[in-house]
């Protein structure tokens, strides 16, 4: 094997026989085993097992927006949190992006300072899913996270190409979200990245849209440390020290 095509082993494993999933440092044709579809991937496990973006959550994304649509609360957390912690959403993936960009797209609609419509928050959960790929926190440092508070930003300001503050407004707010993630990496972590992107997000609303929302009410209580396949990072955790596995 080459050195452009070494495998670095973690431990996590394959949804489908159990193997400890091996990530590669360059990509490869890889069949979905699902699906059948065939795309360039750089996780699969000894078994040869692929599993898409799209197969890998397979039915949340209609569970994801069904509950922020019919959710009444102004408190981008406590959507957040209940989503999250459902047995059904994995503990990493992008799904939890998903659980970002509808939650606080629906605190906002909810909090109604700023207009929002059920038609924008499926936009912006739409948005998000296009950007937010599995694994490319670490292949292209953009966690799927960023994208979907950006994606938020640019559905509420009417952000595009051809536009000026309104973009430049919601690519600063993506930058100050990818560097409060980055702050939080090693190994990476959906659940943190999430908690930390949407208290980052309160700031910004602020900032930019002078919409205040509110903050947890008590500490989040972290109960998934002994689901991190790659170690949780324990006390380097800004949730860990409340934890109560």
């Amino acid at each position: 094997m080459s050195a452009g095509q070494h495998v670095e082993t973690k431990t996590e494993n394959c949804q489908i026989c159990g193997g400890e999933l091996e990530y590669f440092n360059s990509g490869r044709e890889l069949t979905c085993i699902q699906c059948g579809k065939k795309e360039i991937g750089n996780i699969t496990c000894p078994n040869g097992h692929y599993v898409c973006d799209e197969c890998h959550g397979k039915g949340l994304f209609e569970t994801v927006k069904e509950y922020v649509l019919a959710n009444k609360s102004n408190n981008l957390f406590e959507i957040a949190e209940y989503l999250i912690n459902q047995d059904n959403i994995p503990m990493l993936g992008c799904e939890n992006a998903w659980i970002a960009s509808g939650a606080l797209m629906t605190a906002l609609r909810n909090e109604g300072t700023v207009k929002v419509t059920d038609e924008q928050i499926v936009e912006a959960m739409n948005r998000t899913k296009r950007q937010a790929i599995g694994g490319y926190c670490g292949l292209t440092g953009v966690c799927g996270i960023s994208p979907a508070i950006g994606s938020c930003f640019s559905v509420v300001l009417g952000a595009s190409c051809r536009k000026d503050q309104e973009t430049s407004s919601t690519m600063k707010a993506v930058g100050k979200i990818v560097n409060a993630i980055a702050a939080q990496t090693g190994p990476c972590c959906c659940k943190n990245f999430v908690r930390i992107a949407l208290s980052e997000a309160v700031l910004l609303v602020k900032e930019y849209l002078n919409v205040s929302l509110s903050t947890p009410h008590e500490p989040i209580n972290c109960t998934h440390s002994s689901r991190h396949p790659h170690g949780c990072r324990e006390s380097k955790c800004s949730y860990f020290k409340s934890c109560v596995d």
